[in-house]
């Protein structure tokens, strides 16, 4: 059974900084391409940033580019999205997706909520 334990979220005043983590279980993280996509009310679910294995790629929406860095650590099932100069927009619910590099399929987390207000 795949297993996600998000964490990170909270409030931020506008241009703060958060962490978001995400750890995997139930899975061969190292084979997965990790993203985290976001989904603001009223809005449809959009990726925000993908770290692909094992060459390490990333990818960033165009909205989070030169504010979002994502990163991995495989020996420890964690994907990082590190979230600077955070604003009002990037209130979201941010979710964590696993992808099988073979066969595109899906596994996601609950979900961690970031609201950005001052």
């Amino acid at each position: 059974q795949v297993q996600f334990v998000e964490s990170g979220g909270g409030l931020v005043q506008p241009g703060g900084s958060l962490r978001l983590s995400c750890v995997v279980s139930g899975l061969t993280f190292s084979r997965y391409i990790m993203n985290w996509y976001r989904q603001a009310p009223g809005k449809e679910r959009e990726l925000v940033a993908t770290v692909t294995t094992p060459f390490l790629s990333t990818y960033f929406a165009d909205s989070v580019k030169g504010r979002f860095t994502i990163s991995r650590d495989n020996p420890r099932n964690t994907v990082y999205l590190q979230m600077n100069s955070l604003k009002p927009e990037d209130t979201a619910v941010y979710y964590c997706n696993a992808r099988s590099s073979w066969d595109y399929v899906d596994y996601w987390g609950k979900g961690t909520l970031v609201t950005v207000s001052s």
